[in-house]
């Protein structure tokens, strides 16, 4: 009983700042690591070694719920320092009856399946490059969709197996159930089957990620649609496909079914790329069109019906005609966000606090919940970035607070990301818009460039979009605040510089920087024309 009342002491404080949902949008927090007070312990005090009641109850010093790659994470790390630890993890179906394996979005409908049918689509447009470098390339050239399916889902189940085998060398227990909270330190777990566990541990970390959102209000979406959860896993070709929706997984999503050779629509009632700089946005979506993506801008759906044919009769409004239109797909991707996978964990009776809009869990700079001794990472946790990278570095960090020595938090500010879309964005710090909101349009220098990739010149291939923009404080420093790149291997452009810019880069510094010559990146090191000039910046010469 000492010990819990100590670790209270620990509690949540309110919430010790506001992180951005996407990294790079909003007023920066301030740089560096922050600090937090290590864990008191009392000279020689160490966590209860687990037990085993042989009526079913276990006592682990942590549980993780959620085997993803933030709770997949955090057990492996809290189990290097010696500790008892168990994952709970189940996957819910699909309402298609979709299902996987161990490892959370990412591994099984996320960043790695998606990246490999991106890079389907990119050698579909090497192929047409390849002909101008002297390639004889049998025509017509076509793509079979089981075929990629097949290796994409295998290689998903290699990394499934993967993690099930490192939990085991780890000695990390794995129970395949859906957790649900008793009280603050005890978990029911049920199987597919039926089968109750109880399992009980000192310290509990909520890592269930999200799931995408079905649209309820509109008739037959849930009867005829799929989403993100089901796309990496069909069999067969989703055909003539609709995307309704404009986040990123929409436009990514969009982007390598078009570049594999499938007829691919995108519906948007609003603004792409919504919490991304606007500017890049519009030209990662006017590639799209020109690469053969079809958009329907301004325009919601408002009725999915199944026609005799077995195809799917789309009924939408144009909000800008006032006019109804209608159309047949093979397919209807819904993706129109992402929902906290909150709803079978009774967090309201053990008292963890939900934003009541979002639902997912509030917790403070240490991850820690209103509740002492249960934390939560990852997509779950409001104000995070909605990435991996992300996820698995604040589980670290948290098994490292919780077991180590370490009082180290994570820091959410200039976290790179990509857009892997057909020509791809990469970005890291704020956007234009939100630096001139955070200091006024004249304290901001944007410098900026339009240049045409080398290989793309014997191609001849279209680089009007491609664009790079380095947004700066106006002031003799010319700190970098933000950089955004749209180009071939953008998420390989921007990891290299995030460093820079994590570090405080200024301008200056950036110049004195020798570029790759030649590549995209070098680009970057070039940059000399602000918008301010109203200046041409179309890049001429090598």
């Amino acid at each position: 009983m000492a010990a819990l009342q100590r670790r209270r002491l620990l509690g949540v404080s309110g919430l010790s700042r506001t992180v951005r949902a996407l990294s790079g949008m909003g007023c920066p927090l301030g740089s560096g690591l922050a600090e937090a007070a290590p864990p008191p312990k009392a000279p020689g005090e160490d966590l209860p070694s687990p037990s085993h009641d042989p009526h079913g109850k276990n006592e682990y010093d942590l549980l993780v719920i959620g085997g993803g790659s933030g709770g997949l994470a955090c057990a492996k790390e809290a189990a290097q320092f010696g500790r008892q630890v168990a994952v709970l993890d189940y996957v819910e179906p699909s309402p298609q009856g979709t299902k996987w394996g161990l490892g959370g979005t990412c591994v099984n409908v996320g960043c790695i399946p998606k990246k490999l049918m991106h890079q389907a689509a990119l050698l579909g447009s090497a192929l047409k490059d390849a002909q101008h470098y002297g390639w004889n390339i049998a025509q017509p050239v076509h793509h079979t969709w089981s075929v990629m399916a097949q290796a994409v889902q295998n290689y998903v189940k290699s990394l499934n197996w993967g993690h099930r085998v490192q939990l085991q060398d780890k000695k990390v227990k794995y129970f395949n159930m859906k957790g649900s909270f008793s009280d603050p330190h005890t978990v029911r777990g049920l199987t597919k089957g039926g089968k109750e566990t109880i399992v009980t541990a000192e310290n509990i970390v909520i890592a269930t990620g999200g799931r995408p959102k079905y649209p309820m209000h509109i008739a037959g979406a849930l009867e005829y649609g799929i989403t993100s959860d089901d796309l990496f896993w069909l069999k067969e070709s989703p055909g003539k496909t609709l995307v309704v929706g404009a986040s990123y997984v929409s436009l990514e999503c969009a982007g390598f079914l078009t570049g594999i050779g499938l007829d691919t629509t995108v519906m948007m009632r609003s603004i792409p790329l919504r919490g991304f700089d606007q500017q890049m946005a519009s030209l990662v979506t006017e590639h799209m069109e020109s690469y053969g993506t079809k958009f329907l801008k301004r325009c919601f759906p408002t009725k999915v019906e199944k026609l005799e044919s077995n195809r799917l009769q789309v009924t939408w409004k144009n909000t800008d005609l006032g006019t109804e239109e209608t159309d047949s797909f093979d397919t209807v991707l819904w993706a129109v966000g992402r929902a906290p996978d909150t709803e079978t964990l009774n967090l309201e009776t053990v008292g963890v606090k939900t934003n009541s809009e979002t639902g997912k869990i509030i917790v403070d700079a240490s991850e820690a919940t209103s509740v002492p001794h249960i934390y939560a990472v990852g997509d779950i946790t409001e104000g995070r970035p909605e990435l991996t990278p992300t996820a698995i570095a604040a589980g670290k960090l948290l098994a490292q607070r919780l077991f180590g020595q370490s009082s180290e938090l994570m820091d959410y500010d200039n976290v790179p990301t990509t857009v892997f879309t057909p020509l791809e964005y990469g970005c890291v710090g704020l956007s234009e818009e939100a630096a001139v909101q955070c200091y006024g349009s004249d304290n901001i220098e944007v410098y900026h460039a339009y240049y045409k990739p080398l290989e793309f010149t014997v191609a001849e291939r279209d680089a009007t979009q491609c664009y790079v923009k380095m947004v700066c404080l106006r002031e003799r420093a010319q700190r970098i605040l933000g950089l955004h790149f749209i180009g071939p291997n953008a998420g390989e452009v921007i990891q290299g510089f995030a460093l820079g810019i994590k570090c405080g880069a200024t301008y200056p510094q950036l110049m004195k920087t020798v570029g790759i010559h030649p590549t995209c990146a070098e680009e970057i090191t070039k940059l000399h024309i602000t918008k301010r000039s109203g200046l041409d910046a179309t890049v001429t010469g090598c």
